[in-house]
């Protein structure tokens, strides 16, 4: 009697929709006020008295966000923004807005996740920054709850972030590193790069570094080497927000492929600086023009620390589900690629060295084994 199989044990198999979507998976770069529901959108609306809204059907409202966020025009984009934080000035939409993120992100497959959002963008109606620290915290707690019960597993930590065209950084700082045993796993800044270069903050990462604490800095993604530079030899950043522009410092040679990394890439990769890639919303930015082009695919090639992120969910349509599939379908990557990318995610986290290692091996490692092995019982 002979042995048949459908698929040869050694030859790579792509993982199925399902699985992608079982896999577990970690996210690091996910914008709170990036995320919401356009449900919830419409209804935190109505209970506000907001008006403004360029539609009031949900499907419709989200088919506007994707829009906006795809026209090329920044300003249509960061339009997207001012109506989610308009929505978001209260404690009981807070609340509301982290909770669902949890509960989305969990049934996504993401089994752990931090969430960044600038305090200082939550003030309107008169809360103060702790009041909206605790509002997201108490969230994403219920989040978390709500998760379990159905089924699923998730850890979120907040990320603190502030606006790199505000000088509210040091504040900001400081107001993570009073509540970073409550939740809060780290800090950050965004914004424009060009023209708020991240050492106009330099008071704030100093004061963290002193604090021992963990941050995280938008860095190479519409500004190029100077950014990434400044980010890392200035102000000590331990991760790199997108970093896509790291790829300005690699050259390839286009007749024998050889490839030749400058100084800053070489930094870059030899310190294993996280590199916190997020390339559906590249794309919508003009990072690359197409994912085929997207540095991701060398980066990866060359062992960079890649890691795979939404950034921002609702305007770029996405999920980590999503993103992982078309890298699956643009690179051929299998179960093992998904799988490095995660555990690149929690070897760079702002949790402790145990709980990261306690993730790894008894949550990820398993649960990808369990998946690659799938095909031995079909």
């Amino acid at each position: 009697m002979t042995s048949q199989t459908t698929v040869h044990p050694d030859r790579p198999r792509i993982p199925s929709p399902d699985q992608i979507r079982r896999a577990p998976k970690v996210l690091l770069h996910d914008h709170l006020d990036g995320g919401l529901r356009p449900g919830t959108i419409v209804d935190l609306a109505r209970e506000q008295g907001y008006t403004n809204l360029p539609e009031t059907d949900p499907d419709k409202l989200g088919v506007w966000f994707r829009d906006a966020a795809d026209s090329g025009s920044l300003e249509r984009y960061l339009e997207t923004f001012a109506h989610t934080c308009a929505v978001m000035q209260t404690k009981e939409a807070l609340f509301r807005v982290a909770a669902e993120c949890a509960e989305d992100l969990a049934e996504d497959g993401v089994v752990y996740a931090e969430i960044r959002y600038a305090p200082e963008q939550h003030l309107e109606k008169g809360l103060s920054l702790e009041e909206v620290v605790e509002a997201v915290n108490e969230g994403f707690r219920e989040g978390e709850r709500r998760a379990k019960e159905n089924g699923h597993r998730i850890r979120v930590g907040a990320l603190l972030t502030a606006m790199r065209h505000a000088a509210r950084a040091l504040e900001i700082a400081e107001l993570a590193n009073r509540y970073r045993d409550s939740g809060v796993v780290g800090f950050d800044i965004a914004g424009a790069e060009a023209g708020f270069p991240p050492t106009r903050h330099l008071d704030a990462f100093e004061y963290l570094k002193r604090e021992n604490n963990h941050f995280t800095i938008h860095a190479g993604e519409a500004f190029g080497l100077p950014s990434i530079w400044q980010a890392l030899q200035w102000c000590g950043a331990d991760r790199l927000g997108h970093g896509v522009r790291i790829i300005d410092d690699i050259e390839v040679d286009k007749e024998d492929g050889t490839v030749r990394l400058g100084r800053l890439a070489s930094y870059v990769r030899d310190k294993r600086i996280p590199l916190e890639m997020c390339p559906s919303s590249n794309l919508q930015t003009g990072a690359a023009g197409s994912l085929a082009e997207h540095p991701i695919g060398l980066l990866r090639e060359l062992r960079f620390r890649i890691t795979v992120n939404t950034d921002n969910r609702l305007m770029s349509g996405t999920s980590m589900s999503r993103e992982f599939a078309l890298l699956v379908e643009t690179f051929g990557y299998t179960l093992t690629d998904l799988e490095w990318f995660t555990v690149n995610a929690l070897k760079s986290a702002f949790i402790p060295f145990d709980e990261r290692l306690a993730m790894i091996n008894d949550v990820v490692k398993p649960r990808y084994a369990e998946l690659r092995s799938e095909w031995l019982f079909r």
